[in-house]
């Protein structure tokens, strides 16, 4: 049972952080493109200072929560042991994507002042932020995968608990 609840907080964990990745992407992040650049810049400066609060807390809780999943699992041999080990690389490699990739451009966004920023600039500093949060998104998507096949490769000998 107690595999199972931190089966359960691994996969919610990872759920919403993909689904969260993901509608930045195809959501707001493109909507904000269409707006005039002093308010877009506006709204890049609000998102990532509030993002930059609460990502970096639920980014280490999603990967710390393969840890005792891993910890407790029986076979470090089975399919399901492999799959979480993959996903757990996958966030993890995520995590460092954003160090490497997206944080630079973070403070960089964060120091344009929005009554001067060319539009030109501001959208350079977009498009080179959604490519990397692009290689998140197809790690992220790669990792849930993996955290839900090895969910289901789990060997259970069919009991209900």
């Amino acid at each position: 049972m107690v595999l199972k609840a931190r089966r359960f907080l691994n996969l919610l964990l990872t759920g919403v952080l993909t689904r969260n990745e993901f509608g930045g992407f195809v959501g707001f992040h493109p909507a904000l493109c269409v707006l005039p650049a002093g308010a877009h810049a506006r709204a890049e400066a609000t998102i990532t200072s509030r993002f930059g609060k609460i990502m970096p807390p639920f980014m280490t809780a999603a990967i710390l929560s393969f840890v005792p999943v891993l910890s407790l699992a029986e076979d470090r041999r089975s399919p399901s042991y492999f799959f979480t080990l993959v996903g757990m690389l996958c966030y993890t490699s995520m995590l460092a994507v954003t160090f490497a990739g997206n944080m630079p451009v973070n403070r960089r966004m964060l120091e344009m002042d929005p009554g001067t920023v060319s539009g030109e600039e501001l959208i350079d500093s977009r498009r080179r932020w959604d490519r990397f949060h692009a290689v998140r998104n197809v790690l992220n998507f790669l990792g849930f995968t993996s955290a839900l096949l090895g969910a289901l490769a789990e060997d259970t000998n069919d009991r209900p608990f």
